[in-house]
C-alpha cells in the first residue's frame, strides 16, 4: 500500500531559502531510506513564505521507521531553528494508482482500469 503525506508549512519569508538550504541534506538522505519513493519540501513560487512537503513511501511500516528515526528528528530541529509558523500536513493511504493519461495519450480524471 502506498502512503503519502501531502501539505504546506509556513516559515518566515527572510528565513525560508536558508531553511530549505539546510534541509537539502537530509532530504537526500531521507530517500536514502528503505521504502522512500519521494521526498521533497519545495518553495511556493507565488508565496514568499509557503513550502510545499510531498513524501510517497512504500508503507506504513517504512514511514513508522522514518518517524522514528534521525532524519526526521533532525528536520525537526533545523525547521525549530526557524521558526515554522504554521504547518498544515497530512497522510492518505492510496488504495489504486493509475496514470493520468489513458493508453490513447487522452487525460483522464475517472479511474478507467477498475
Amino acid at each position: 500500500m502506498t502512503i503519502l503525506i501531502a501539505g504546506t508549512i509556513e516559515i518566515d519569508a527572510e528565513k525560508r531559502a536558508a531553511a530549505l538550504a539546510e534541509v537539502t541534506d537530509l532530504m537526500a538522505e531521507t530517500r536514502s531510506q528503505k521504502g522512500c519513493v519521494h521526498y521533497v519540501w519545495s518553495a511556493d513560487p507565488t508565496s514568499a513564505t509557503r513550502v510545499y512537503v510531498y513524501e510517497n513511501w512504500d508503507s506504513t511500516a517504512d514511514l513508522a521507521a522514518h518517524l522514528a528515526g534521525p532524519f526526521y528528528w533532525q528536520m525537526l530541529a533545523v525547521l525549530g531553528k526557524y521558526g515554522v509558523t504554521d504547518a498544515v500536513v497530512s497522510k492518505f493511504k492510496v488504495a489504486l494508482e493509475e496514470p493520468v493519461y489513458d493508453p490513447e495519450g487522452k487525460p483522464r480524471a475517472d479511474f478507467f482500469t477498475e
